[in-house]
């Protein structure tokens, strides 16, 4: 099975500063979000997302990058 892999438009790398690299993609049901130019990745836990959602809102998923 292979991984859906989505770019970010407009988001820039905060390792590289090269804007329109960032890829996000869900690994075992975690979101993550990796720089295609140097590879710097971040994740971010299922607990944070779920902490991100308002009551009475259906958001599949929210993601912060640090």
């Amino acid at each position: 099975m292979r991984t859906k892999k989505r770019f970010i438009a407009g988001a820039s790398c905060p390792a590289c500063n090269k804007m329109d690299v960032m890829m996000l993609y869900k690994e075992h049901d975690v979101e993550k979000v990796e720089c295609v130019e140097c590879g710097h990745s971040m994740t971010q836990p299922e607990e944070a997302v779920q902490a991100s959602t308002r009551q009475f809102e259906q958001v599949i998923g929210v993601f912060k990058p640090q």
